[in-house]
């Protein structure tokens, strides 16, 4: 399991620094300047212009717009939904930049105060922590994030060499330093009080693949081997205490719908049995056909017996 977290933090680590150098790489932006999306460098255009369009007839042009636009469009969204079907929210777990976010201000904030959240109850011993200083360096630490998200994402909207240029010069016209102003407002208190509940209940990209992954009975799960979970007794849930979402990681798989597949349970758990041959009583696995795997409960009913 220390090689999966290990593999995780490289891939979400990689991916956010692909997120907020894309732009100026032109691997990925749209141009509001052009009116045009970039991709690896080259305008994605239809190309249908009006000397075009005179010399073509509608086929051509139906085509075009086909086979440019509709089949790869389809083409994309049928691959991410066998994706969230089979795993689930394995992007959000792996890959998004806002959950890599949510690690990492929920690892600061518990080094720092004990707790991860506001209103949680902090760890025993740290009653010396969560002092003016603790509090500033997480705010700070969250609006630096926060400023580097609201550029990176004006950046994919307008030119980021002179957007970056106009920033160290000072130099940036009002529509822009109200939308740095504004984002990077919004993007702190999301950091600071409500980072996994926007993940939660907040993110249309997460919900729309735990429903999908919730349509499949068989689709990746962590499981819980209910069978030992006498060994739970004497554990002071660090399963759920190390889920990012605040889970309820041994119940049911409908009580786990916002589940990242990040894994961090089941670390947890792996290190609590470290000592158990039989080791930890989670697993990342197929889920079985069960009721308690589906979106709507199911309910068994018994048809009574004909009288005599």
């Amino acid at each position: 399991m220390k090689n999966l977290q290990r593999n995780r933090l490289v891939t979400r680590t990689a991916f956010f620094f692909l997120f907020l150098l894309a732009p100026v790489l032109d691997i990925f932006r749209f141009d509001l300047t052009e009116t045009h999306f970039i991709i690896l460098g080259q305008a994605l255009s239809l190309d249908i212009t009006k000397s075009w369009v005179l010399t073509s007839t509608p086929l051509d042009t139906g085509l075009r717009i086909l086979f440019r636009f509709v089949l790869p469009l389809i083409a994309i969204i049928a691959t991410g939904i066998f994706i969230f079907w089979k795993w689930g929210r394995i992007y959000c777990g792996w890959l998004c930049p806002h959950f890599s976010v949510v690690e990492t201000i929920n690892d600061l904030m518990h080094s720092r105060t004990g707790k991860v959240t506001l209103w949680e109850k902090a760890t025993p011993g740290s009653e010396d922590k969560g002092g003016f200083f603790d509090w500033f360096v997480i705010v700070l630490v969250s609006v630096v994030i926060a400023f580097s998200w609201a550029l990176g994402l004006l950046s994919y909207l307008l030119p980021p060499i002179p957007l970056y240029t106009d920033l160290v010069h000072f130099e940036l016209s009002r529509g822009e330093t109200v939308f740095l102003c504004v984002a990077t407002l919004a993007f702190t208190i999301d950091f600071v009080f409500a980072r996994h509940l926007f993940c939660k209940y907040g993110c249309a990209v997460g919900v729309f693949q735990s429903l999908f992954w919730m349509m499949n009975p068989k689709s990746m799960v962590v499981e819980f081997d209910r069978e030992r979970a006498s060994l739970c007794k004497d554990c002071d849930k660090d399963c759920e205490e190390a889920c990012p979402m605040r889970l309820p990681v041994r119940s049911f798989k409908r009580s786990k719908f916002t589940c990242t597949q990040c894994a961090q349970c089941i670390s947890a758990c792996v290190e609590v049995q470290k000592d158990n041959p039989d080791g930890s009583l989670l697993a990342w696995d197929e889920g079985e056909k069960t009721k308690q795997t589906s979106l709507i409960p199911m309910v068994s009913i018994e048809t009574p017996k004909s009288k005599k």
